[in-house]
């Protein structure tokens, strides 16, 4: 008789475990709590980037949806190689060395996504906001070169597509309330039905079901409260259930308990997205061409380095900075010369923004800001941008300030050139990093390091992936990893902890 699998939420990390204990031979269901509509994690909220090793273009052939695509020849992917996505997550790790997640996160990587694109998950070249064109060349620059087509929803549709195509089934409107405990192994989990709770019982269960980031009072007693304040970027979902049931089980979190994905957000944002648009524009909400402009708060003062790095490594960053601002707000301010470079997002036809011939008027039409200390930071900033060098959105071109405090380290332009624009904006929190502790095959370990028989976890749930930061589209590749790590080893009989 085949194992009984059961996987506990329905995003990219809970369909990739689903397919892989499908190819180990398992019978597999996923329970998911929300309805059709909403199904997916945060998934279907990202723009389905996924970061990776690759040491030459010719190695994302293979992934590629169109590989006729007549700007192929004239681009320039350059590589991604094992030592440049370690020195990114170093990079974030508070000067510690590289977790154990973070080697598998790496070493695995490309080799998830050849496995993903033998499932017919196909992927399209990020060309509209991760490369620029220089010399005739389209010239990647962040080592984020793919995303899947049709984006996160894209993501998602593909891989129900191939879970069910190999057997697996799939219960949406089934909340799973607890894990049934046989001894010291997970046997079953208990769901929410019509007619009461029910029993499943299962070989293995895969908790999938996304971190605790749409749960204010669990944001306030792990992160801070300042955390109450700000907005779910995703699903409204990922209240932290699977938490709660792994530790009930004997499982322990690990990593930093603050650690979340943070990004500048349209402030007009409702809470967990615009659930009146489709899935695919609501990623349009983030803000993330601060770099090619200044960040403003409420005090008129800058207060990042907008020009630190490319936005890859800063934008999830940034979200935590702007909620500590007072009122956890902040402008982020442009002129003409650069506005043909900013995204999509920022000409979504629900962005809300302001504009103006002067700076002067632009600032004077933004409600709460300190007028007087703004204008001053704007012409401080103006004087301190250094002339002689070229703007090169391609490279970190160095083209800083001198005197400020913080200066701007690259693509810093003068503000001089009308139409001016303002985007206010505030942090919208995306998935939280704290999260529990697995081995090497995904097994959810005690507080002893002895693995709980019969529980695995991936995704979001996964700790020690991300530390105080995260490179832009790693989390995407590390709920596949882990969630193919899971579904093979829930496919196989169970390693008893003596064994372990």
């Amino acid at each position: 008789m085949n194992r009984q699998v059961i996987v506990v939420g329905s995003g990219n990390a809970a369909l990739c475990a689903g397919l892989a204990a499908l190819e180990g031979g398992a019978d597999v269901t996923l329970l998911e709590k929300a309805s059709a509509d909403e199904a997916g994690g945060n998934t279907r909220y990202t723009a389905g980037a996924m970061r990776f090793v690759y040491n030459s273009g010719e190695e994302l052939m293979p992934l590629l949806l169109n590989r006729e695509d007549e700007r192929l020849p004239w681009t320039d992917f350059g590589d991604y190689t094992a030592e440049q996505f370690s020195s990114d997550l170093l990079n974030f790790n508070d000067g510690q060395p590289l977790t154990r997640q973070q080697e598998i996160l790496i070493d695995r990587s490309y080799d998830t996504l050849a496995w993903l694109a033998s499932h017919n998950v196909r992927f399209e070249p990020i060309y509209s906001r991760q490369s620029f064109q220089k010399k005739g060349r389209f010239v990647f620059w962040g080592g984020l070169t793919l995303a899947a087509q049709g984006e996160g929803d894209g993501l998602y549709q593909a891989e129900v597509k191939a879970f069910e195509a190999a057997g697996g089934r799939i219960e949406f409107d089934c909340a799973v309330t607890d894990l049934i405990m046989d001894g010291g192994r997970v046997a079953g989990v208990r769901v929410k039905a019509d007619d009461g709770l029910q029993d499943r019982p299962a070989d293995a269960v895969i908790l999938a079901c996304g971190g605790f980031e749409a749960n204010p009072e669990k944001r306030a007693a792990l992160m801070g409260g300042k955390w109450r304040d700000a907005k779910v970027r995703g699903t409204r979902h990922n209240t932290g259930d699977g938490f709660d049931m792994a530790l009930a089980a004997g499982g322990v979190l690990c990593g930093r308990p603050d650690g979340c994905h943070a990004v500048p957000m349209d402030r007009a944002m409702p809470n967990y997205g615009n659930l009146d648009i489709e899935f695919s524009e609501r990623k349009h909400y983030r803000k993330i061409c601060y770099f090619l402009g200044v960040m403003l708060n409420a005090e008129g003062k800058r207060f990042v380095d907008e020009g630190e790095n490319f936005r890859n490594y800063t934008y999830a960053q940034f979200g935590r900075a702007i909620l500590e601002q007072p009122g956890a707000a902040a402008w982020q301010i442009f002129d003409a010369k650069v506005e043909s470079l900013l995204y999509s997002e920022y000409r979504f036809w629900d962005a809300k923004f302001l504009k103006a011939d002067t700076i002067e008027d632009l600032l004077a039409s933004i409600e709460g800001i300190d007028r007087d200390a703004a204008l001053k930071t704007v012409a401080e900033f103006n004087a301190a941008v250094d002339r002689e060098r070229e703007f090169d959105p391609t490279i970190l071109d160095g083209k800083g300030t001198r005197g400020l405090s913080p200066d701007k380290t690259n693509w810093a332009c003068a503000l001089d050139t009308p139409p001016f624009l303002a985007y206010p904006v505030t942090c919208g929190i995306t998935f939280t990093y704290s999260g529990l502790r697995v081995d090497d095959e995904a097994r959810v370990l005690r507080e002893d390091g002895a693995p709980i028989d019969g529980l695995l976890a991936c995704g979001e749930m996964v700790g020690n992936v991300f530390i105080a930061g995260y490179p832009g589209g790693s989390g995407l590749t590390s709920g596949a990893v882990f969630g193919r790590q899971a579904g093979s080893t829930a496919a196989q009989a169970q390693v008893m902890p003596n064994e372990a």
